[in-house]
C-alpha cells in the first residue's frame, strides 16, 4: 500500500487502488493502527480499492496541531475522498473504528456503500448505563498505561484479541501507542448521541467475537434486533474479531458486499 500525508492535518493514510472497482475503508481499533489490518489487505487487494486511516494519535497520525481532534476524523476521510476521486465506499470499523465510521455515515450519508462495525456500539442510540460501565473500563486501563505502555498493551492483548498469535499482533502494535495521545480519545464523547436515529440509506452488518465481552455480545444482538439489519458472531474470535478469525472476516465481509450490491 501506498503511505500518503492529508495535506494540512496529522493524518497518515494508506492507499492499495490496483483495482478498478469499489472502494473498502478501513478503520482500526484503539491504541494500535491501520496494520490490524495486514490480512484483510492481503485477502481484498486487487479485489477493491483499499484505503485505511491511521486515526489521530495513532500509528503515524502524530503530527497534530492545536485544535485537531477526533471530532475532525470524518471531514479528513472526506477530504481524503475528494483527493482521490472517490464517490462512495464500503467502511469497515473495529472497536473504536466503528465509532468513525458511523460518525462519517451521519455526515456524508450519500458516501457510504455500506457500514460494517465490529466491537462497537450504535452512537446513535448509545444506552447510558452502558456508557457508564464503558468509561469505567477505559480509566482503569488508562490507568495502567500511566504507569507503563507495556504494561497497559500486555493487559489490553487480552482483553483484545483470543488467539495467541492475535494477541503478540496487538501487543506489538500496542506498545507504539504514546502516552500523550489519551487526550485525543477524550474527544469521543462529542460524537456519541449528538445525531437523531433516523431510517439508514445504506446496508448495516454489526458483529463480534463469541469471546469478545458479554456486555459486547449483548449490544450486538440488541442493535441487529433494532436495525433488523445483518449479524455475525465470529466462532473463535475476540474483541478484534479481523486478527482472530481473519479467514472467517474477509469471507463474511465479501459476501455482504456481493449480497448487498
Amino acid at each position: 500500500m501506498k503511505t500518503l500525508c492529508l495535506e494540512n492535518s496529522p493524518i497518515t493514510y494508506y492507499i492499495d487502488d490496483k483495482a478498478n472497482n469499489e472502494w473498502v475503508v478501513f478503520i482500526h481499533a484503539a491504541f494500535v493502527d491501520h496494520r490490524m489490518f495486514e490480512k484483510q489487505f492481503d485477502y481484498f487487494s486487487g479485489k477493491y480499492s483499499l484505503l485505511a486511516v491511521d486515526i489521530i494519535g495513532h500509528g503515524n497520525s502524530i503530527h497534530a496541531r492545536k485544535g485537531d481532534g477526533v471530532e475532525k476524523m470524518s471531514d479528513w476521510i472526506d477530504r481524503i475522498f475528494q483527493k482521490h476521486d472517490i464517490s462512495a465506499a464500503h467502511f469497515v470499523g473495529v472497536s473504536l473504528g466503528s465509532v468513525f465510521i458511523q460518525d462519517f455515515a451521519n455526515k456524508y450519508e450519500n458516501k457510504v456503500l455500506s457500514l460494517a462495525c465490529f466491537g462497537g456500539y450504535d452512537i446513535n442510540n448509545f444506552n447510558i448505563a452502558r456508557q457508564k460501565a464503558n468509561a469505567k473500563g477505559h480509566v482503569k486501563m488508562m490507568m495502567k498505561a500511566l504507569f507503563s505502555i507495556k504494561w497497559f498493551a500486555e493487559s489490553n492483548k487480552k482483553i483484545s484479541a483470543y488467539t495467541s498469535e492475535a494477541q503478540e499482533q496487538f501487543y506489538n502494535l500496542n506498545i507504539q501507542f504514546r502516552k500523550s495521545s489519551f487526550k485525543y480519545l477524550a474527544g469521543l464523547q462529542k460524537l456519541v448521541n449528538k445525531c437523531k436515529k433516523k431510517q439508514r440509506k445504506y446496508k448495516l452488518l454489526v458483529g463480534c467475537g463469541e469471546y469478545d465481552i458479554p456486555m459486547e455480545i449483548d449490544i450486538v444482538n440488541d442493535w441487529s434486533e433494532i436495525e433488523n439489519c445483518d449479524k455475525v458472531i465470529l466462532q473463535g474470535a475476540g474483541h478484534c474479531a479481523n486478527m482472530d478469525a481473519p479467514q472467517e472476516f474477509n469471507s463474511f465481509l465479501e459476501t455482504f458486499w456481493i449480497k448487498n450490491n
